[in-house]
């Protein structure tokens, strides 16, 4: 079951102003062209960061492509990608914070600073900690794909977006359809509960999911993206009000038609 993936791999962060972010240690291994962008491979550290890297020159055309399918081709033409050989390494490229933070991540998308009203993010970059290689090429791109749309995304979402949406659509880009199971339920989650270990958190992953699939499936993808901008953006309404504003609904007839959809 990939499930048990996501909720190691599938995490942005943004790295907090005002802490201290230590020096990255820098070794380009390889830049490649990829269409109109330039992807930057970054190894800092270890033949098992040098293979994942190549694993993931193969595979970022198809998820810069699922991206840019979903979001449009707007978002920055340069990206990042860090391959860390150890957990010290991976600590530094992520910016700090505290060992505990990052204990299940996988891969992260992290930004130096964000202003999201000049649309502006620096030092964004996507970082796989150390044992990533070890994950099947399906998980790879999985990963790749959810942490790529939230780069594709971070100027155009608030600091304070809520999580298990802005996680959930990226789950939607990355994800194949697959049938939820018939015991899945129609409750939407909490970002608490997407920051709770084990499987509290694994399950909220999975209902962000078919939640942003239902949007998707009832209301058309340009909706879902438009309701991410209402829910997630710079100045964005309340869950509420995005619902009412963007699905023409409130979370109760919401909460009937998704349950329709999941047993369907």
């Amino acid at each position: 079951m990939l499930t048990c993936v996501f909720v190691a791999e599938l995490t942005a962060a943004v790295v907090v102003p005002g802490q201290p972010v230590p020096t990255r240690p820098i070794d380009t291994t390889q830049t490649l062209v990829v269409g109109d962008r330039a992807v930057r491979l970054v190894s800092v550290g270890g033949s098992g960061a040098e293979r994942l890297l190549s694993r993931v020159a193969a595979n970022i055309g198809a998820a810069i492509d699922k991206v840019v399918a979903f979001w449009g081709a707007d978002w920055p033409h340069e990206i990042s990608v860090v391959a860390a050989g150890s957990r010290e390494q991976f600590l530094v490229a992520v910016g700090g914070g505290p060992a505990s933070q990052w204990a299940d991540i996988a891969a992260v998308a992290v930004a130096d600073s964000v202003d999201p009203a000049r649309r502006v993010s620096v030092g964004q970059r996507i970082v796989f900690a150390p044992g990533a290689d070890n994950m099947s090429d399906d998980a790879l791109r999985i990963v790749l794909a959810h942490e790529l749309f939230h780069y594709a995304a971070r100027a155009d979402s608030a600091l304070d977006a809520p999580q298990w949406v802005t996680e959930g659509v990226a789950d939607f880009v990355a994800r194949p359809n697959t049938a939820p199971p018939a015991e899945a339920a129609p409750s939407l989650p909490s970002d608490t509960d997407l920051n709770t270990p084990g499987p509290q958190r694994s399950q909220a992953y999975d209902r962000a999911w078919w939640f942003a699939r239902f949007v998707a499936d009832s209301y058309g993808t340009a909706t879902l993206r438009a309701f991410y901008l209402s829910a997630c953006g710079v100045g964005h309404s309340e869950l509420a009000t995005a619902l009412r504003d963007v699905l023409g609904t409130d979370a109760a007839g919401l909460l009937v038609r998704w349950n329709h959809w999941l047993t369907g």
